[in-house]
């Protein structure tokens, strides 16, 4: 029994988290302090996966993992604390690719992976051997071991310009105007067993505050994912990323507007209200709850600002609550 629970709480045995990278490692870090790690399981996104100079990076992955086991870099919400960059330095002597920086002690983290890759160990394999590497007690489960891409289109001139992920959201700093998103072999990325055993069992599933586009819509895209969170849609609840319009961190409510999703918290839950049965949005964002309640959806609004343990601990206490009155 974790040691920080409530001598009287009723907590499930597991609580599922769809994630992408920084919203959903801080919001994971408070849910683990309210029920215990042993009790969290991490379905990420791996659409944002990218090869650089012959390596597998898996960031949102990365940033899970780093975050709970106490190594992330604070000021980011990205890459280790303390990191040196050294090979990225010698690489630029060279003239080398290094506008997606990889810190010296990162470096080792994405050439072990590749290795084991190569050796022809599955992704979840090998991210369950750098989740015990960092002592983190939750599980960390990669939605697919399989390719799967987010590929962004944008119009460069009269031409449609095809962007990677990384290439849109670090290269080129979420500049340009995106006019679709695909999410490439998402058909052949089945869904793991170890994923489909948990969001079948979770008594609770939490749709993370994450990019809907960028970070839950990769594993939307997987195939059964949308029909099996569809069929437990009751112990399904979101956070909704964006707060007065504006997403905390990241494009989301810039995307979502060029896409022409309401980038509000009222266009989040358009978004999910086919597999979710609530949401739970920002106090600013209370005047909107009536619009959401014609979604059918359940809603409660809170701080969803995650600047500190506490905070992300309050917010998954109330999102909990929402799945369902006394879960815990």
């Amino acid at each position: 029994m974790a040691a920080n629970r409530d001598p009287c709480a009723k907590v499930p045995f597991v609580i599922a988290i769809l994630s992408g990278g920084v919203g959903a490692a801080r919001f994971a870090m408070g849910m683990s302090a309210l029920v215990g790690p042993e009790e969290i399981a991490i379905i990420s996104n791996v659409g944002d996966d990218e090869v650089l100079h012959g390596l597998h990076i898996s960031p949102d992955v990365d940033t899970v993992i780093y975050t709970l086991g106490g190594a992330i870099n604070p000021d980011t919400g990205w890459g280790l604390e303390g990191e040196t960059w050294r090979v990225m330095d010698a690489l630029s002597d060279y003239g080398g690719l290094t506008w997606f920086r990889l810190g010296d002690r990162d470096l080792a983290t994405h050439l072990f992976r590749t290795q084991l890759l190569r050796e022809g160990n599955s992704l979840t394999t090998i991210t369950e051997k750098i989740r015990k590497r960092w002592n983190v007690r939750s599980k960390i489960l990669p939605v697919t071991d399989g390719r799967l891409r987010t590929i962004l289109y944008s119009i460069d001139g009269k031409d449609e310009r095809r962007l990677s992920f990384q290439e849109y959201f670090v290269q080129q700093a979420h500049r340009p105007e995106i006019t679709r998103i695909a999410y490439e072999q998402s058909s052949d990325a089945f869904a793991t067993e170890e994923v489909l055993e948990t969001l079948n069992s979770a008594s609770a599933i939490i749709i993370a505050p994450s990019n809907p586009l960028l970070s839950i819509g990769p594993i939307l895209s997987v195939p059964g994912i949308v029909n099996l969170l569809t069929r437990r849609r009751e112990k399904v609840v979101a956070v909704s990323p964006i707060i007065a319009g504006k997403a905390v961190k990241g494009p989301a409510a810039k995307i979502m507007a060029e896409l022409g999703l309401g980038p509000t918290a009222l266009g989040v839950a358009e978004y999910y209200c086919e597999i979710a049965s609530g949401i739970v949005i920002d106090s600013a964002d209370a005047s909107l709850a009536d619009a959401i309640k014609l979604l059918e959806l359940k809603v409660t609004d809170t701080n969803t600002i995650m600047n500190s343990v506490e905070a992300s601990r309050a917010l998954a206490k109330v999102t909990l609550d929402l799945v369902a009155e006394g879960l815990y």
